[in-house]
């Protein structure tokens, strides 16, 4: 890795991409509305209770 030049800013790249993804995530979870995310929450138990009433 030594013999590579530029490589130590690879690193650098990773990082920032990372830290960037989860800024961007926590901003969306604050300030998303309380209203989409109960609709969101609740998919998976009307999806559910569908299936239920079509057997």
């Amino acid at each position: 890795m030594d013999s590579i030049s530029g490589i130590e800013i690879y690193p650098i790249i990773s990082l920032i991409i990372f830290f960037s993804f989860f800024v961007i995530l926590f901003w969306w979870v604050f300030t998303a509305k309380k209203e989409y995310i109960t609709r969101v929450s609740n998919l998976p138990l009307e999806l559910d209770n569908q299936n239920e009433t079509e057997l």
